[in-house]
């Protein structure tokens, strides 16, 4: 980057679950970016999905989203030679809704999936983190482990479900899932994070009330076979030569590591660095940066392992746009790595920038 004072859009809120945790992560990342070098302007979304600008996280958490009456509304103009924000009402915007960069904090559905980085990438706009094939595998956990079976990486034993399958036939299911898995397994909406829908299934019973708890969250239902070991994350930072940080472990409150256990950081604690030994470690990290490549991520991610007693390792899940609290493990890990926290937006900012900049070239050399 030059000497230029970039303006950042921090985009939060949202229509997912996980509408609450993006807030708490805007909140976090608002209070820690450098102003020194970034001009920063506000648009919160709301659970309607209506964008409002100039809201602050930690006024939206306190007071709620204004009403449509109250609030300044704007849309993105699709203008991929002048994109900028307009308001719906005519009103002027700073520096006429231009901008330089989008940092989206949008968990989940619509934001986390790629459907948000689609309409970034109509409009030729630089933004933060993966682009739309990578958040889109990274986020339905069926296809990321197809993809992460396909690159041999061992993960646990897993079905898959429709939502409509399984209504019209649950006992065929059920039983196929008992034969394939057994107990204790877990069922999880394939299309949310921060543990939104999901169960750990002990018997017939509990199996078939997580499946219709996940059902109400997605069309899609993956159910996992239970791994007895360590709950293990890695956080990788980067673009083409991603870095990893080192691990963490999670020793969850609960039985597993719940939405409340993340988030509300009662009884349950992050051991930074785990307690492995070097081997394992580097094993990990090697393994989580295949991860990222594997859904051809960018810019940030989580990914998260078991490890047993027998120091043997299963890939888990990636998450493209983790939590970014102040206890939410992605930016723990990089501070205990040597990364402080506004250090890390700060490199996000800059990958953010290297990759539009690296498929501008691309375009270029296309028109020559």
């Amino acid at each position: 980057m030059n000497d230029h004072k970039l303006t950042v859009v921090l985009l939060f809120g949202g229509r997912s679950g996980e509408h609450e945790v993006s807030l708490n992560s805007a909140s976090s990342i608002y209070r820690a970016i450098d102003r020194s070098r970034y001009n920063v302007e506000t648009i919160g979304i709301n659970k309607q999905g209506q964008w409002f600008w100039g809201v602050i996280p930690d006024r939206i958490l306190k007071e709620g989203f204004p009403t449509t009456t109250e609030g300044l509304q704007v849309t993105l103009v699709i203008d991929p030679t002048q994109p900028h924000f307009l308001a719906i009402n005519g009103q002027s915007l700073p520096n006429d809704g231009k901008f330089d960069l989008v940092f989206p904090v949008l968990h989940g559905t619509y934001g986390e999936d790629g459907t948000l980085q689609g309409l970034l990438e109509m409009a030729n706009v630089p933004y933060v983190g993966s682009g739309v094939l990578g958040s889109s595998l990274g986020m339905d956990k069926d296809r990321m482990k197809a993809v992460f079976i396909e690159r041999n990486l061992p993960s646990a034993r897993y079905v898959t479900v429709l939502r409509s399958e399984f209504l019209r036939e649950p006992e065929t299911y059920l039983n196929r899932i008992e034969a394939q898995l057994g107990y204790p397994c877990f069922v999880k909406p394939a299309n949310l994070g921060s543990s939104v829908g999901i169960s750990k299934a002990h018997d017939r019973i509990e199996l078939q009330e997580s499946l219709k708890t996940a059902a109400i969250f997605d069309r899609k239902i993956v159910i996992e076979e239970s791994i007895t070991g360590h709950e293990i994350e890695v956080s990788v930072l980067g673009n083409d030569s991603p870095i990893a940080s080192i691990p963490g472990e999670v020793l969850p409150a609960q039985e597993f590591y719940t939405y409340e256990a993340k988030y509300s950081n009662i009884g349950s604690s992050l051991l930074i660095p785990a307690a492995l030994n070097d081997d394992v470690v580097q094993k990990l990290q090697h393994m989580a940066i295949q991860a990222f490549q594997a859904v051809e991520a960018s810019g940030l991610s989580r990914v998260d392992f078991f490890v047993n007693d027998e120091n043997e390792i299963f890939l888990n899940e990636i998450n493209t746009l983790p939590g970014f609290t102040e206890i939410s493990m992605y930016p723990k890990l990089w501070e205990a790595t040597g990364i402080p926290y506004s250090e890390l937006i700060d490199r996000l900012i800059i990958l953010g920038m290297e990759r539009f900049q690296d498929k501008q070239n691309c375009k270029i050399s296309k028109n020559d």
